[in-house]
């Protein structure tokens, strides 16, 4: 009898799968109520505090819109007070820290400081575009259009960290846009879809997608000039969320729920 030498043969029977990245959860909403929005305002970031929204608009020189800060009457869609913005910057995201407003602009890389009566106290530099602007309590949170999130420090703007959005796959999550601080996620607004995703502000994982295409489409539908789907606003103290896009004709108060 002949023995052949050398390793025996794999047993395939002992390999072991590489296991397939769980899905990310898919959410649906439900429309709780329906509010009357500016139609003129380019909506960059929005804002829910003391019962009354703020709103940061886009626009410069050469566009039919301008950037502007406000304060709105959510209610009624009332524009209470309002502050323009020097015709050469492009308004982007806001949020409220400390009694203090901030703004980002689009390709200035510039970051502006108000007290809460839209006065002006002070600004800052920063690299790369702004997008979107939230605050976790501690830092400044921050997009740029990419699928890199800051963190930045509220009193010199100095990045602190950073985190990288990647969905199950391991894809990089482009075109972060509008964010909000949402019980304990950073929630997003992915530009020029209708889709809001939930990260994990630890390491950039994503824990959710919420589908609004069909409030989108609706929206478009009975407004030919109204843009992409952009602003998101957490009442926390009535734990109400709510939700508009640039030049829509309506804020949505929603309710998220499991797909």
């Amino acid at each position: 009898m002949t023995i052949a030498c050398g390793n025996p043969p794999p047993n395939n029977n002992n390999k072991v799968a590489t296991p397939k990245p769980a899905a990310v959860p898919q959410y649906n909403y439900e429309i709780v109520k329906t509010y009357p929005h500016d139609p003129t305002a380019f909506t960059q970031g929005l804002e829910f505090r003391d019962g009354v929204l703020y709103e940061g608009t886009g626009g410069k020189e050469g566009d039919d819109f301008y950037s502007s800060l406000r304060k709105v009457d959510f209610a009624s869609g009332k524009v209470l007070q309002k502050y323009d913005l020097p015709r050469e910057y492009f308004g982007e995201g806001i949020t409220i820290f400390n009694d203090k407003i901030y703004q980002l602009t689009w390709r200035e890389m510039t970051a502006f400081v108000y007290d809460l009566n839209f006065k002006k106290t002070g600004e800052f530099r920063y690299a790369g575009e702004g997008w979107g602007l939230t605050h976790d309590g501690t830092n400044l949170i921050m997009s740029d259009g990419t699928h890199v999130i800051r963190f930045v420090d509220p009193d010199d703007f100095k990045t602190v960290r950073t985190i990288v959005v990647k969905d199950e796959n391991g894809k990089p999550v482009m075109q972060l846009n509008e964010l909000e601080f949402v019980k304990g996620e950073i929630w997003a607004n992915i530009w020029q879809s209708g889709w809001i995703v939930r990260i994990d502000p630890k390491d950039g994982k994503l824990l959710g997608r919420i589908d609004l295409n069909t409030m989108v489409d609706d929206e478009q539908s009975k407004n030919r000039r109204a843009d992409v789907l952009n602003g998101i606003a957490y009442d926390a103290a009535a734990d109400r969320l709510f939700v508009t896009g640039k030049q829509w004709t309506r804020l949505f108060e929603i309710k998220v729920n499991p797909k």
